[in-house]
């Protein structure tokens, strides 16, 4: 499962491969936190994804170091949140200390800031890009309208854009004119986003022999989308990382898009 894991990833730039799927680590701090990270690197996750707001950058760093995964085989996904907006490098700075590493492979803006800093926050980030410290930037919870100010104004667009996203938000046309911008779409919360009971889902994981959360996960990733689903529970992570052994037929797939809301 590792090998399958770490193999399948996007592109997000010369040289730079994104696994498309991640661990997500909001809310997992401490103690309970540093296990369920180690749990995922354990069970082969080679993309983190935490945040400054998170409070767990610390956790993420000492969990990569004690696993003994080399730093390069890990794709570490951090985020500027909006308070620090006019704050971006001392921001960056401090993600890389509590991290213990010398780079990010994606830095994001957490949220579109207000008053007008979008662009200039933008610039800094394209800023860390050129000197080393990021690997790649992107963006989360924009707007296409948002993402292409962003593009106009500095020619630099986003690598990433992470979004709530699952069956019933899925939006055809957005995810579409997000690749046509060669944007990636990742999506956050998807069981947050999901009614795992829903009998749709429950009859297409019982076809198959999984949960419907592996096909959840596994819709995503048909589409192309990346997804970082968090638990901090091991058999769960386990089983989250498992969904490279089925594929749903386009039938399936087109149900489950029915979903949306």
């Amino acid at each position: 499962m590792t090998a399958r894991v770490e193999q399948a990833v996007v592109s997000l730039g010369p040289g730079v491969d994104m696994p498309v799927l991640g661990f997500g680590t909001w809310q997992a701090t401490g103690q309970k936190g540093y296990s369920a990270i180690r749990a995922a690197l354990d069970v082969g996750y080679r993309h983190l994804d935490t945040a400054t707001m998170y409070g767990n950058e610390a956790e993420v760093g000492r969990a990569i170091k004690d696993s003994g995964v080399p730093r390069d085989d890990v794709f570490v996904t951090t985020k500027l949140p909006p308070d620090r907006v006019g704050r971006a490098e001392e921001t960056l700075a401090a993600s890389l200390a509590a991290l213990d590493t010398d780079y990010v492979d994606l830095w994001l803006i957490h949220w579109p800031p207000r008053g007008g800093e979008s662009v200039p926050t933008w610039r800094a980030f394209v800023a860390a890009r050129q000197a080393g410290h990021v690997r790649a930037i992107g963006v989360s919870n924009y707007s296409l309208a948002q993402i292409d100010e962003l593009a106009d104004a500095t020619g630099a667009v986003p690598a990433v854009n992470q979004v709530p996203w699952g069956p019933t938000l899925h939006d055809l046309r957005t995810l579409v004119e997000h690749q046509s911008r060669g944007v990636v779409l990742e999506g956050y919360s998807p069981f947050q986003n999901t009614d795992l009971d829903t009998p749709l889902l429950v009859e297409i994981a019982d076809a198959h022999q999984v949960s419907p959360a592996q096909v959840v996960l596994r819709w995503h990733l048909q589409h192309g989308i990346v997804v970082i689903p968090k638990s901090v529970t091991p058999q769960r992570i386990a089983a989250n990382a498992d969904v490279f052994d089925f594929e749903l037929t386009d039938g399936e797939m087109a149900r489950i898009d029915d979903l949306t809301e």
